[in-house]
């Protein structure tokens, strides 16, 4: 570049500038392939909106996602950095349409820097080619002297259009926000997915609810063929105005059974707002798991047989979690240690039962509370050092009087975990106070050496 070699320069004349040039066949194949990968890994990680702005640029619908890298500056770091990681040099722009963040990354960012524009008014010193004009029409441009896009956003359309062609006021329209340019998803290649695309745009909800029954049955249909069961479905709806609107449904076991997957995605269709309508419907399974089971003597029908979801606990655990949230319905397993916070873990409702018996974990000459403080409250106490009982203790602004105890039960660090555990004691005492009321609390120290704690008293749980 330094030589004055630029894209599109004829190989001979780029030749003689520079003796030392290297020429290699383009790859363009290879390089549309590599764009498609990259259009995928941008799908998984920024947003479920992405396509392929050929012949070297990616689209990205980001509304309300930006949050999760910290703004929108912060998605444009991640972004660049992570395709620095991979060898690829980038320029990236966040601006209001597609067609004003092409120009913007295209003909304002710098290689590995990004920028934000909100508004058009960094459009106007941009040259005419920033549009994706055909380059017969910058030329016939350039002649006139009509050289950045400012001299054509003041312009009359009816005489450009006459003069330069349509496309030119279609482009134009489209930077500017003034023409609609939806975004055509790439969609992972192992995803099963449905489309349904509308001559007429649909907003009622119950023309809404009978489109996604459609693609529900077909898709289950398509799993069926293949031997899966979906565990976790997108339902997405194109908008007029390039918005697209999504809503997911989770499972706790794979499933391909249509009435169960058209109630749960029911629940969720009044959280799409179809704005001035929606043109188009897609459902995607985005994980899958294998699901081969029959009924026993059962012939392979058109839809073939599905699995007996009406029974056991799966419907109401997918009832719940789609409700409540993903991640909010869980079941408590036991696990090996000596710290009490760390002797149970949070599992899919529905995972098989270990072989690990609680029985195994809790101490029956030890009595456990039946409630556990996470983390443990730091409470003021009366005790005399290094095994006695405390006297009293004061908890969240209450003194209370012990009137029983028993105790202490020492506990030591585990050093294999962490190194500042290596000379870690906690000495575990239950105690009554007039009232009645048990709770188990603990030093931690010894009493005695001060590097096995600094002697401070926590509550870590309550009886009853």
């Amino acid at each position: 570049m330094a030589l004055g070699v630029r894209k599109h320069m004829p190989a001979a004349q780029a030749s003689a500038l520079s003796a030392e040039l290297l020429l290699q066949e383009a790859d363009l194949a290879g390089d549309a392939q590599a764009l498609e990968r990259l259009a995928l890994w941008a799908y998984r990680r920024y947003s479920p909106s992405v396509c392929v702005d050929p012949p070297d640029g990616l689209v990205l619908e980001v509304a309300g996602g930006a949050h999760r890298f910290g703004g929108e500056q912060g998605l444009i770091a991640d972004l660049l950095a992570r395709l620095q990681a991979f060898g690829v040099t980038g320029a990236a722009a966040l601006a209001d349409t597609w067609g004003a963040a092409s120009a913007l990354a295209r003909f304002a960012a710098r290689p590995g820097q990004g920028l934000v524009s909100h508004g058009f008014a960094d459009l106007a010193d941009l040259p005419v080619a920033a549009l994706r004009l055909a380059p017969e029409t910058v030329a016939a441009l350039s002649r006139v002297g009509l050289e950045t896009i400012g001299d054509l956003a003041g312009r009359p359309a009816a005489p450009l259009a006459l003069r330069y062609g349509q496309d030119l006021i279609r482009r134009l329209d489209q930077a500017y926000g003034r023409l609609a340019e939806p975004i055509v998803a790439v969609v992972p290649p192992t995803a099963h997915m449905r489309e349904a695309r509308f001559p007429e745009p649909i907003s009622a909800p119950e023309t809404l609810s009978r489109h996604m029954a459609r693609l529900v049955e077909a898709l289950c249909a398509d799993l069926e063929q293949h031997g899966f069961g979906v565990r976790r479905l997108r339902l997405s709806g194109l908008r007029l105005d390039a918005r697209v609107e999504t809503v997911e449904i989770g499972l706790a076991q794979a499933t391909r059974t249509p009435a169960r997957l058209i109630r749960l995605l029911g629940e969720k269709i009044a959280q799409i707002d179809p704005g001035f309508g929606l043109e188009a419907l897609r459902l995607s399974a985005t994980r899958i798991e294998p699901l081969d089971w029959r009924p026993p003597g059962s012939d392979l029908t058109a839809t073939g047989p599905q699995p007996p979801d009406g029974q056991g606990l799966a419907p109401l655990v997918d009832a719940l979690e789609n409700r409540l949230g993903t991640g909010r319905v869980y079941r408590v397993e036991p696990l090996v240690s000596d710290m009490p916070e760390r002797c149970e873990a949070r599992v899919a409702p529905l995972q098989p039962v270990g072989e690990l018996d609680w029985r195994a974990v809790w101490r029956e000459d030890w009595p456990r509370p039946a409630r556990l403080l996470n983390p443990p409250e730091p409470i003021e106490t009366l005790a005399a050092l290094p095994d006695y009982p405390p006297a009293a203790f004061t908890w969240r602004g209450v003194r209370r009087r012990v009137r029983a105890a028993d105790g202490p039960e020492r506990l030591y660090g585990e050093w294999w975990r962490r190194t500042a555990e290596r000379d870690s004691v906690r000495d575990y005492f239950q105690l009554e106070d007039e009232t009645g009321a048990r709770f188990w609390v603990f030093r931690l120290g010894d009493g005695e050496r001060p590097q096995t704690g600094p002697q401070n008293w926590f509550l870590h749980g309550l009886f009853g």
